[in-house]
């Protein structure tokens, strides 16, 4: 159909300090990286060629795609930056400006191709949109969407005549600037010809330099608008919020992990909980090899990591917990997401757990379990707390 480029260059500092230790594409919405449900849609549509951009934490989204063999797709990647004294130095050159880069290393891009953000999982039906532009012939075409007008800064804001033609282009403007409420997705369409108005060898981007250059010198270009999902993290507040919305149902068709044992309880296997002793209000998702003891008290929507081990006691509550991650009896969590050493609110604001010495009530799990086998007094002391607190 296709060959696709997927854009994952970038250092994703609106989503601070999730990207701290994991590159944007590979933040998990319900276990599945971002860049994995994109290539899985692709080969629906039979799109088995990926160039892949990377820079920031490159090799971290080499490791886990390789060649895209296991996933049924080719991959290949463009890495933007260098190699300084044996460390790769991250030198991201724009969205426009890596594909520049793929096609002049071996003219990758010869027909017809799809580029999209790697910050998204979309149910769009390609067939659909590709066969707009074939119709419409212009050299690109921009998936749209409409939301409401308090969001539009956070986009590129088109203006369409008639015949769907973009007559304006803005990127991110404010409310009171805005053209129209009609927003750029991040999915597009292009012919090769594009190149020749990407000049090569600088930063250059698409929505901010590339839209707006097509639209000063009057080539034609198109936006078509459709119906489809969009789970966008552009934001830290995202990471919760697409969450939420896939176990609520707000977005149907999200391949849920594990097995639904019950209605609107999700669990992985070798799950070391007792259903009859544990409270549990859905919806929620319970990962592998995961311990909750009697007692304990989990409020949906919210998932619980692979490896963890939730304490009696313990209250979580609208929250994502992380992968190995120990919560003890004396902790009640509510409308948080803890990822790696952070804890987030759904509002944005972060803190560092290891900065608030509270090692001994949310901690490692790998290493508690270790401890508590060890040491008695820690595992008597969080007991101790708790039952006062139930007192």
């Amino acid at each position: 159909m296709m060959k696709a480029m997927i854009l994952a260059a970038g250092k994703g500092t609106r989503v601070w300090p999730i990207t701290k230790t994991t590159p944007k594409p590979m933040i998990p919405i319900l276990r599945t990286p971002l860049m994995e449900s994109l290539i899985l849609h692709f080969k629906k549509f039979g799109i088995n060629e990926i160039a892949v951009n990377t820079s920031y934490m490159g090799s971290e989204i080499e490791s886990y795609f390789r060649d895209g063999q296991q996933f049924g797709v080719n991959i290949t990647y463009s890495f933007e930056g260098s190699l300084v004294d044996g460390e790769l130095q991250s030198n991201a050159i724009g969205s426009a400006g890596g594909m520049k880069k793929i096609q002049e290393f071996a003219n990758f891009f010869n027909e017809t191709f799809i580029v999209v953000c790697g910050d998204a999982w979309v149910d769009l039906d390609l067939k659909e949109a590709y066969d707009f532009h074939i119709k419409k012939g212009g050299i690109a075409t921009i998936v749209l969407q409409d939301v409401p007008m308090n969001e539009v800064h956070k986009y590129g804001v088109v203006k369409r005549d008639d015949a769907q033609r973009i007559l304006d282009f803005q990127e991110k403007p404010t409310a009171e600037e805005a053209i129209s409420n009609t927003i750029n997705t991040g999915i597009y369409i292009f012919e090769p010809e594009i190149f020749n108005y990407i000049p090569a060898d600088i930063e250059f981007d698409i929505g901010s330099e590339l839209f707006p250059k097509l639209v000063a010198e009057n080539i034609p270009f198109y936006g078509i608008s459709m119906e489809f999902q969009w789970v966008d993290v552009g934001g830290l507040t995202d990471v919760w919020q697409a969450t939420a919305d896939i176990l609520t149902k707000k977005v149907t068709g999200y391949p849920m992990p594990g097995k639904e044992i019950s209605p609107g309880i999700w669990v992985g296997i070798n799950v070391d909980v007792d259903f009859d002793k544990v409270n549990i209000t859905g919806p929620v998702y319970i990962g592998s090899g995961t311990r909750i003891e009697y007692g304990a008290k989990i409020i949906g929507p919210s998932t619980i990591g692979a490896n963890c081990v939730i304490q009696s006691g313990a209250i979580i509550d609208n929250c994502l917990v992380d992968d190995y991650t120990w919560i003890s009896p004396v902790v009640n969590l509510k409308n948080k997401v803890l990822f790696g050493e952070h804890c987030i609110d759904h509002s944005g604001d972060f803190v560092h757990l290891p900065d608030w010495n509270i090692g001994w009530a949310i901690n490692d799990s790998r290493c508690v379990l270790k401890n508590l086998k060890e040491d008695d007094d820690l595992y008597q002391a969080t007991r101790m707390l708790a039952e006062m607190d139930d007192l």
